[in-house]
């Protein structure tokens, strides 16, 4: 990629494990980068990081405020804003015209995101592609009389995931029985109306059939270039944050997705995930996230790098897109996997061998970089942060 002489930046926003790849990405090929988080992060410390900017939480619209305002002080005209939070996407998507009077936004335009964001959206779009979802019920009150044809264990989320845990304080309950769920549903009606949350069948997991994420970089709901990759482990052990990761290429995910994305008018990139279900031995529709993810350093080290792809598009600069990629390549976050992992023995979900078998073959790494050593570094501290909020060792 040619990168002209008076180049524009780039706004990374939320500086994580994920934030700190699209710095380097863009850092490394001589992108001006600075970096906004609501808190302290660990892209901040990067040698690519030019200026850290500590904003309101993504949510709110005084962030949008906040972005203008930036832009105004710091002289800065027609720079990226490339997000790897829900938030912010949703907030971006909200001030979208207001915000392009600054800056280059990727996000989709509102309506786009509400179909990805709100769940029963989703899904309708999902079966009308054609592509497979996990058996969905909906309730009207607490008083619904619940079907004896729900399959248990089931799990029950927030039709719109970002405000179900912002008022639960978490993404879903599980129930393994009717009574179990009807406490569920009365614990939820408590702070959230009930028509805002649905259940779903949970797929069971036989300790092979991982979360398989499928990503693109699309054009109006046309695919440019694909990457996949697979959870190996991930906290907690199913529906998690991913730990350990390989890259992957299951064929037979092409057609959904590209149905699913063409159906949405998807412009940027986006994951989609899938679990399989080895009763009928085929893919389901778990969510969409649309922005970057945790471990998209993996698919920058496998050749497919997402944040060069968007700075290019937004830019005009002509693009080869990948048509191939490494496959068979993993990620680790060594802090997060070791605790998630040490839980895991300890509870006999997962035995030594198993575990010394995950490590083996060749990988990169979530946070170390020889080129970028003082994240690496500094990492631990926030380590420690991680283990005791997600009470890894509890």
């Amino acid at each position: 990629m040619q990168i002209p002489i008076n180049k524009s930046g780039a706004i990374i926003i939320e500086g994580h494990v994920q934030g700190l790849s699209n710095t380097r990405s863009l850092g490394e090929i001589g992108i001006p980068v600075y970096v906004v988080d609501k808190t302290n992060c660990i892209a901040r410390y990067s040698r690519y990081c030019r200026k850290y900017f500590r904003c309101p939480d993504f949510i709110m619209d005084e962030f949008s405020d906040f972005l203008i305002k930036l832009a105004e002080r710091e002289n800065i005209k027609d720079w990226l804003l490339l997000p790897s939070n829900d938030h912010a996407v949703f907030t971006l998507s909200k001030h979208k015209k207001k915000l392009e009077k600054y800056y280059k936004v990727i996000t989709p335009s509102l309506d786009i995101i509400q179909n990805i964001y709100d769940k029963s959206r989703l899904l309708k779009i999902a079966e009308d592609a054609g592509v497979s979802v996990p058996q969905t019920f909906y309730f009207r009150s607490v008083d619904d009389v619940i079907s004896k044809n729900l399959p248990y264990p089931v799990v029950t989320k927030g039709l719109n995931s970002l405000s179900f845990y912002k008022v639960m304080g978490r993404k879903a309950f599980m129930a393994e029985n009717e009574k179990e769920l009807k406490e569920q549903l009365s614990r939820i009606s408590e702070k959230l109306d009930i028509v805002n949350t649905f259940a779903q069948e949970v797929i069971p997991f036989v300790g092979t059939n991982h979360t398989v994420s499928f990503t693109a970089f699309c054009v109006d709901g046309v695919i440019k270039t694909i990457w996949m990759g697979e959870k190996l482990r991930e906290h907690p052990l199913q529906f998690g944050t991913a730990t350990l990761c390989i890259s992957t290429l299951s064929e037979e995910l092409i057609v959904p997705s590209a149905k699913l994305i063409k159906s949405l008018n998807f412009t940027g990139v986006c994951e989609i995930e899938y679990l399989k279900d080895l009763r009928s031995d085929s893919y389901k529709l778990i969510e969409i996230n649309a922005r970057t993810w945790l471990w998209v350093g993996l698919a920058k080290s496998c050749g497919v790098d997402y944040a060069k792809i968007l700075y290019s598009f937004v830019n005009n600069i002509e693009i080869n897109y990948p048509v191939a990629y490494t496959v068979g390549l993993k990620w680790i976050n060594w802090l997060t996997d070791s605790g998630t992992a040490i839980k895991a023995l300890f509870k006999k979900e997962l035995n030594f061998s198993e575990y010394s078998r995950s490590l083996k073959g060749k990988k990169i790494y979530a946070v170390f970089s020889w080129h970028d050593l003082f994240p690496s570094l500094i990492f631990p501290l926030f380590g420690i942060f991680l283990i005791k909020k997600r009470k890894f060792l509890n």
